[in-house]
């Protein structure tokens, strides 16, 4: 099955294309969004990208109430646990 370039859901892509030209102003790239992405360096393109997958994540666990990341500390207290009664 080939994958389609159609987004699934057109406002999601819309938001998308916001928020990667918000993060690139953060980042200092000014006019991201009329310039020919294959000018700029892939370590440019790279951090907008990285950065907009850290927004998008904390923008989850804000929603979730950051109970994800509280399951993740109190599961690697327990692994460090496990190690010290062990050693």
């Amino acid at each position: 099955m080939s994958r389609s370039r159609n987004p699934v859901n057109p406002a999601a892509q819309k938001a998308l294309d916001q928020l990667k030209v918000e993060t690139a102003a953060e980042l200092g790239l000014q006019n991201y969004q009329n310039t020919y992405k294959g000018a700029l360096t892939s370590a440019d393109n790279g951090r907008v990208g990285g950065h907009m997958v850290r927004k998008m994540i904390e923008s989850q666990e804000n929603k979730l109430g950051g109970s994800a990341g509280q399951q993740g500390q109190a599961g690697q207290q327990t692994l460090t646990q496990k190690n010290n009664i062990n050693s």
